[in-house]
């Protein structure tokens, strides 16, 4: 059987009470190794020191672990984790707690300035979101932007949909999960009620009731038994009546012992292939050599680090050479959220000033609504009393009272609403000092900009070092570049894949070759749409746009910038292809339609100066002359890995796509946000690769997002 290499939801479950025994302790450091494990020193007063891991990766893991087993601390240490020092040094751990049922742990510090929580992902892609104590997100390794969620910096910490918890779940409640059920037993408790397989598997063991069992055939003794098994195993996990194992598979030699030692021998010849709170059945069953230990923090330290030898001792002919390309790929994650996190500030600084400002605007209002409040107050009114006379006033129609949203005695404050913003007002002081206080708050998220800011170029420093780095590994070699065969390869059952990255100008924008290899390219934002038009369109080059409001500023390139530009016949093919693009990454896919019409026009057809008494938003453009439509242009996407000359991810129109790529995969518009879709994309490439770790490397989740379009999408079905 394979290894496990994520943990459960019971497992969480149980180390959660072991891990509560060091609250208390103090926290010294913090360390990040890569971009998905994260350790924490931190000094027990009563147990020493304390070494906790965290892994979010393809491994995904929490656990405390033997100082000795520590890896020895990086370098420079990202900025991750010097936000994390600055925050948590000299912090007090104050608990840990499992979300619901779910794989989520959230780990608490507090310190005299403030609270800091860690909220550790340990399913999907993995992530670890830093919050201050009202959960808003200080920074996180993985940026999250679903229909249904959204983990960014400066955004509020948003956990996944709550899942039925079947460790509190009532008996009727158990009952009702079951009955709706359309499978056999296994499958409903692995799936309606959260266990999973191997603990659905378990579950039907110790209850004593046939796995394969249809629901419909299962009656009161089956679900009397199964409930009971349930509640076992929650009053287990409640108490801390845990009895760890750790698990073998046998290698053939001499059988070993269940009474085991909890020493770590790293001699022993058998395969790890779990670890459990409790001795399971189902591995009894299956004959799986066990180890007993006597806390299962200390299984679950074993476990990973013989795990981790096992995977050392079968060494990757590929790992020779230095994994630059998930080192860049970090690189340009950590831009990404940064560049996020800048945004973010900038908003949030604009929106404050702006309130700030509608408080002047309206000053003779919002004066009478906190005149009348604390004349009310001076008075001894009470509060519900001030709030039921703006009720009583808006009834008729005072302009002041309609602009209160809100009361609140408690806190003293007053809520109203000017021009759609909602202000919360200290009602105890005037107009003057409330603005005062929105501006200080502007100017204290403009200063966490600026700090940004520096933390961007840094990182970007960093970028290049690793893409220079991996130029001067990768000189080309003159003689086996000669010696290469031109007969055809079959990329998806090779074993193992070079991987040949190649980044021109142009990979920041949209981008596309046509069948004829013309070079395509479009702006992901107002911005680069007018930077396209200032320095990116030349003689001879094609402008398309479409119709519809909100669409890529498209050219197709005659020439590449760093040529003389020169008169080229494009065949229509290409700009054809080009128009197709230019629809699919425009408004009309976002609004789930089909088709669109576009337009065509010269290079020198446009301009940046528009007609007298015109005006030109960011990224416009004034065309002169007549323009060649389009019409009904269909949408189409489409999205491939190229396997030579370069590896990498490319998208855009399918007939000139599938020519260029290995395998691709056809999208259209549809209900899956940008990120869902990505991964669904990810994980066929996968199972159509022979080699995943060149998928993962070359065509990540965030890298096929890159070439999806703006809205829904949903995969073609063949």
């Amino acid at each position: 059987m394979d290894p496990k290499r994520e943990l459960t939801s019971v497992d969480l479950a149980a180390l959660v009470r072991e891990l509560g025994a060091h609250e208390g302790a103090k926290v010294d450091k913090a360390y990040l190794y890569g971009d998905d494990l994260l350790r924490l020193k931190l000094r027990d007063f009563d147990r020493g020191r304390v070494e906790l891991i965290v892994e979010v990766g393809e491994v995904k893991r929490a656990h405390t672990v033997a100082p000795e087993r520590v890896p020895d601390a990086p370098g420079r240490p990202p900025q991750f984790a010097m936000m994390l020092r600055n925050r948590l040094s000299g912090a007090d751990f104050a608990g840990v707690e499992q979300f619901e049922f779910d794989r989520i742990l959230e780990f608490v510090f507090e310190r005299d300035d403030g609270v800091t929580r860690i909220i550790v992902e340990l399913f999907g892609q993995g992530n670890v979101a830093v919050t201050d104590g009202e959960y808003e997100v200080i920074d996180c390794l993985e940026t999250v932007r679903l229909e249904s969620r959204t983990v960014v910096p400066g955004s509020r910490y948003e956990f996944p949909d709550s899942r039925l918890n079947p460790l509190t779940v009532s008996r009727e409640g158990f009952d009702a999960r079951m009955d709706d059920s359309d499978t056999d037993v296994v499958r409903t408790l692995a799936t309606q009620l959260n266990f999973g397989g191997l603990y659905a598997e378990e579950l039907c063991t110790r209850a004593g009731v046939e796995k394969t069992m249809d629901i419909a055939d299962a009656g009161d003794a089956e679900y009397d038994a199964l409930y009971g098994a349930i509640d076992r195993l929650a009053i287990d996990l409640r108490t801390g009546n845990v009895d760890p194992r750790l698990y073998f598979e046998d290698d053939g030699g001499e059988d070993a012992s269940d009474e085991g030692t909890s020493d770590g021998d790293e001699e022993s010849p058998e395969r790890v292939v779990d670890a459990t709170p409790f001795p399971l059945e189902e591995h009894e069953r299956e004959g799986l050599p066990a180890e007993a230990y006597d806390s299962f923090l200390s299984a679950l330290d074993d476990y990973f680090h013989r795990l981790e030898l096992g995977d050392e001792a079968e060494p990757d002919p590929t790992d020779t050479r230095p994994d630059f390309e998930e080192e860049i790929a970090k690189h340009e994650r950590i831009i990404d959220q940064q560049q996020g996190a800048i945004e973010g500030f900038e908003e949030q600084a604009e929106a404050e000033r702006e309130r700030a400002e509608l408080l002047y605007a309206r000053y003779g209002l919002v004066d009478e609504i906190l005149t009348t409040v604390r004349r009310a107050r001076e008075e001894d009114t009470p509060w519900e009393e001030i709030e039921a006379r703006f009720a009583e006033g808006r009834e008729r129609g005072i302009d002041a009272a309609e602009a209160v949203e809100s009361v609140d005695g408690e806190a003293g404050t007053v809520t109203v609403e000017l021009e759609d913003e909602r202000i919360e007002l200290d009602a105890s002081e005037g107009v003057e000092h409330n603005a005062d206080r929105l501006y200080t708050e502007a100017k204290r998220v403009a200063e966490k900009k600026e700090g940004a800011l520096a933390a961007i170029e840094d990182t970007r420093e960093d970028l290049a070092a690793a893409k220079r780095r991996r130029e001067e590994w990768e000189e080309p070699d003159e003689e086996e570049a000669d010696d290469e065969e031109d007969e055809e390869r079959d990329w998806l059952s090779m074993p193992s894949l070079p991987i040949r990255e190649n980044e021109g100008w142009y990979d920041r924008f949209r981008w596309f070759h046509t069948s004829d290899d013309f070079l395509v390219i479009g702006g992901r934002s107002a911005d680069q749409n007018e930077e396209i038009v200032k320095k990116y369109v030349d003689p001879g080059d094609k402008v398309l746009h479409t119709q519809a409001h909100g669409g890529p500023v498209t050219v197709l390139k005659a020439t590449d910038p760093s040529e003389a530009a020169r008169d080229v016949d494009i065949p229509d093919s290409s700009i054809e292809q080009a128009a197709q693009f230019a629809v699919s990454y425009s408004s009309v896919w976002k609004d789930g339609r089909f088709a669109g019409d576009v337009y065509v026009v010269d290079a020198d057809q446009i301009s940046k100066t528009p007609e007298s008494g015109e005006y030109l938003e960011k990224g416009g453009f004034a065309v002169r002359g007549d323009r060649r439509y389009l019409d009904d242009t269909p949408v189409g996407v489409c999205v491939g890995i190229q396997c030579e000359p370069y590896t990498r991810v490319v998208g855009g129109p399918p007939e000139a796509i599938e020519g260029k790529a290995e395998t691709t995969i056809e999208v259209e518009p549809g209900r899956f946000a940008q990120a869902d879709c990505g991964k669904r994309i990810y994980r066929e490439f996968r199972e159509r690769f022979e080699d995943e770790s060149f998928v993962r490397k070359v065509a990540s989740p965030d890298r096929i997002q890159h070439f999806l379009p703006p809205g829904g999408s949903r995969i073609v079905e063949d």
